[in-house]
């Protein structure tokens, strides 16, 4: 997984709650919709057609947080980083289900985070794995590529099925589509 998402070519967007921490403000690629009541704090690059949808919290203070192309962040998500250890990564095309948290983990492309999940510090959420709603991915577990995590905590359940990859990629399709009408209605107000 590519650490870097695409560098946003303009200031940050005038959406959302943008607030410097140490000198650092967030990075919000333009093409991105952030809702207005979603707070980003410190050091953030979140890049091109990304979702953070209401209530989210994304929180760069104490390390670095980065979002990958095309991901969507849905209602009430937490994210944030730990002091001593790693940044959190999330690379392109990822889905994170409503009040989910990420924390000092790295979650690769196209991955799937369900609703209320969440997963700690140093797991590494390999490219086209699922983490099942409500699942616990405890400190230092790695979620192999093509497979579903369920249960607290988190235990491999069975391989990515078609039914599977068939939802990721609409629920990712209308998420990126929402979030485009939802900019587009910023814009007008």
């Amino acid at each position: 997984m590519n650490k870097q998402p695409d560098k946003p070519d303009s200031n940050p967007a005038p959406t959302g709650q943008l607030h410097p921490y140490r000198g650092k403000l967030p990075r919000i690629h333009p093409r991105s919709f952030i809702a207005q009541n979603a707070t980003i704090i410190g050091d953030v690059e979140i890049a091109a057609d990304v979702g953070v949808w209401y209530g989210c919290v994304i929180r760069g203070d104490v390390n670095e947080i980065k979002i990958g192309r095309g991901t969507n962040i849905q209602d009430l998500t937490m994210i944030h980083c730990a002091e001593r250890g790693q940044g959190t990564y999330l690379g392109a095309g990822i889905t994170v289900g409503h009040s989910a948290v990420l924390h000092a983990c790295t979650v690769e492309d196209n991955a799937f985070i369900g609703i209320q999940a969440c997963v700690m510090d140093d797991c590494i959420v390999e490219q086209g794995a699922m983490v099942a709603a409500g699942a616990l991915v405890t400190p230092g577990k790695i979620v192999k590529a093509n497979e579903v995590w369920a249960g607290s905590p988190a235990k491999k359940l069975r391989d990515i099925n078609q039914n599977d990859l068939d939802f990721f990629e609409i629920n990712r399709d209308r998420y990126e589509r929402l979030a485009r009408e939802y900019k587009i209605e910023q814009y007008q107000q």
